[in-house]
Parts: structure tokens; C-alpha cells; sequence
């Protein structure tokens, strides 16, 4: 019981590196178009990170508990390989300044692990093809939906003066960002309670695979918090590096992804919320004029995106071998 519990609280460690350095996709438009401060920012993110927890299902949980990987496979050596993989690069990478997708990094890390114990036959295809399928897709969907969105509300005020414009959109953009902020807490805090049910159902502790209420308040406060620390290097480079935003932008920005996110959370599809917003933000960003998207740092995004799979998978793997070996020979 006593290994359950601390497997639990690494957890919830990996949930709170998850807000941290997600808060850039929550507040990086609201904040780079000065709606509101930095600290303000990741206030509002973080409470509409929790209250989410009350509105939406766990389908997104059910996928990463049952549907990446084998539960018969699964034991407390594979669970702790994992997240200790998962929070290895999601840490680096927060602390460089780098948004990546933390859904992927314990995507990759619970593979690699069940890969290492009994090979390939421990994945399901199913739910792997989804997950790379949306690496793509879910980019592309934030990207057109901002283009048109954009496009949409540029003919709705096309004859309003820019000041009265602005001053419109700062305010609907306290209310997208508030969308942005649940349809990240729905997402990204299910994959975590995935990992805690997957691991109390391979405990015997439940009898049925189900998302315990306490283990959903739990991850939902975990990744609030983590949004309330604020990955202050990883929100410069999304909110301020990538385009410049006004409020019109962050607005189209944060309500196409925001859509994009409540989608993929009702069929269950674990997607990246750094994806998601990041191509939002280009979208809306291409639609001022190509050049006022920075390629370069997209590009150097999009490679950090290609990366986080395999390597937070190695990580994984060179940890569960540590562990076994340690177990054998120690």
C-alpha cells in the first residue's frame, strides 16, 4: 500500500509540471495582449483549470488508463518508469523555456516502459494511431479554426472604430481564455487520473476500471496549481515570441482551441493542448500577414513536438531497466 501512495504523489508531481508548464497555453495571449498580468493570468487559468473537473466526463482518463497500453501488463515498475521519464523531460523542458506536449511525454513514457517489460505486443494500436494521429490534426484544426474565426469576426466589426474594437475583444477575451483554461483542465488532468486508476485497478484496489471522484479532485487541484506557479520562460516564448497578439487575436486564438479541446475531450481523445494553442496562435497570427508568424521558433516548437514521444519513451525505458535491475541484483 505504502508504494501505491507514493506512486500516487509522483502523480500528482507530474499533473503539477503538467500545469506548469501548460500555463503558457492557457494565459500566453491573454497576457502578451495585456488583458491581464502575468500573475492575474495564471489566477484565472488555474481556477477554470479546477472547476472544470465538475463539468466534464473522464473519457479522455478511460483512453490513457485502457487504451494505450495492456492493463494486464501494467505493474507499479511500469507505472513508476513512466512518470519518472515523463516528468525527467516535461522538467527540462519547462525550466528551458520550451512548450512542449506534457500529454505526449507521459503518452511516450507509458509506452516505453510497457515496451521494455514485454514489447511491442504491450501497446494497442487503437489508441497509439489516435494519439499520433492528433499530433497532426489537432495543430491543423486550431490553425483553421483560427483562420476562420478570425476571418469571422474581422467581417462582424469590419465598420467599428479600432478603439471600440479593442476594448470589445479584451473583454470577450477574459471569457475565452476562462473556455481555454476548462477545455486544458478537462484534457490534460484525465491523463493523469488515466495513470492513478490504471494503477490502482493493476493493485487490485478497485474491481472495476472507474475514475474514483477523489482521484478526479485530486489531479484537477494538482494541475491548478501547477498553472498557478506559471512556467514563466515557457509562457514568454508561446505568448510573446511566436506572433504578436492584440485582444481581437488572443480572442479568435483561445476560443478556436478552446473548441478544438472540448471536441477531442468528448470522444476521448488525448490530445496536446500545447499543439492546440500554438497552432490557434498561428493561425490567428497568418491572417495578419504570413510574415507575422516567427517560423523559426515554430519550427524549433514543431521539433520539440516530433521529440517528446521517443525520447520521454527512452527516458522511461532506461529507468524501468534501472528499476528491474535493481530489483534483481540489489
Amino acid at each position: 500500500m505504502t508504494i501505491v501512495v507514493i506512486l500516487i504523489l509522483i502523480a500528482l508531481v507530474f499533473d503539477f509540471y503538467n500545469g506548469m508548464n501548460d500555463a503558457a497555453n492557457s494565459i500566453a495571449t491573454v497576457v502578451s495582449t495585456k488583458v491581464l498580468s502575468p500573475l492575474q493570468g495564471v489566477a484565472w487559468a488555474a481556477f477554470f483549470n479546477f472547476i472544470s473537473a465538475f463539468i466534464f466526463g473522464v473519457n479522455v482518463a478511460t483512453t490513457i488508463g485502457k487504451g494505450i497500453v495492456d492493463p494486464a501488463i501494467v505493474d507499479n515498475q511500469v507505472i513508476f518508469a513512466a512518470l519518472i521519464g515523463a516528468i525527467f523531460l516535461t522538467a527540462t523542458a519547462t525550466h528551458n523555456g520550451l512548450p512542449i506536449s506534457v500529454s505526449h511525454a507521459i503518452i511516450g513514457g507509458f509506452s516505453g516502459a510497457a515496451i521494455t517489460k514485454s514489447g511491442f505486443a504491450a501497446l494497442k494500436m487503437d489508441g497509439i494511431i489516435k494519439v499520433v494521429a492528433f499530433i497532426f490534426l489537432s495543430p491543423l484544426i486550431g490553425f483553421i479554426l483560427g483562420l476562420i474565426i478570425s476571418i469571422i469576426t474581422l467581417w462582424l466589426v469590419r465598420k467599428e472604430p479600432p478603439r471600440k474594437v479593442d476594448k470589445t475583444f479584451r473583454t470577450l477575451q477574459l471569457i475565452s481564455a476562462a473556455a481555454y483554461s476548462m477545455g486544458h483542465g478537462t484534457n490534460d488532468a484525465q491523463k493523469t487520473m488515466g495513470i492513478i486508476t490504471v494503477l490502482l485497478f493493476s493493485n487490485g484496489l478497485i474491481k472495476t476500471f472507474y475514475v474514483p471522484f477523489w482521484v478526479i479532485i485530486s489531479c484537477h487541484i494538482a494541475i491548478a496549481l501547477g498553472t498557478l506557479a506559471g512556467g514563466w520562460k515557457v509562457i514568454r516564448t508561446l505568448g510573446m515570441r511566436v506572433t504578436k497578439l492584440r485582444p481581437f487575436h488572443g480572442f479568435s486564438a483561445e476560443f478556436s482551441a478552446a473548441l478544438t479541446l472540448f471536441g477531442a475531450s468528448s470522444f476521448g481523445i488525448p490530445v496536446s493542448t500545447t499543439h492546440t494553442i500554438t497552432g490557434s496562435i498561428v493561425g490567428v497570427g497568418s491572417i495578419q500577414h504570413f510574415s507575422a508568424v516567427k517560423w523559426g521558433i515554430a519550427r524549433n516548437i514543431f521539433l520539440a513536438w516530433i521529440l517528446t514521444i521517443p525520447l520521454s519513451a527512452l527516458f522511461s525505458a532506461i529507468t524501468f531497466l534501472i528499476v528491474n535491475f535493481s530489483a534483481h541484483y540489489i
